[in-house]
């Protein structure tokens, strides 16, 4: 799919509503083609996004493991160390 969506799950802290919107609203762009929706389709643009959000959000709370919490700051370290790798 996208390489610029993340995951969610297993962090600590855990995924905050607005991270979960960000994804959701990438996704209905992807699905949509378009990053802005025309005036005639805004309703709809936004009601996929938000019903995506809460079904995401249901996910997240409802996946259990048996691993420890991830760190946020050491997988972005991780990330950002892949990354200067990859274009230096």
């Amino acid at each position: 799919m996208c390489r610029n969506i993340k995951p969610l799950f297993n962090f600590d802290p855990p995924a905050t509503d607005e991270e979960i919107h960000d994804a959701a609203l990438q996704f209905v762009r992807k699905l949509s083609g378009t990053t802005k929706p025309s005036k005639r389709n805004e309703a709809a643009f936004a009601l996929a996004v938000s019903s995506i959000a809460a079904c995401a959000r249901e996910l997240l709370d409802s996946l259990e493991t048996s691993q420890p919490p991830r760190d946020r700051e050491e997988v972005a370290a991780k990330a950002r160390a892949r990354s200067a790798m990859r274009f230096a």
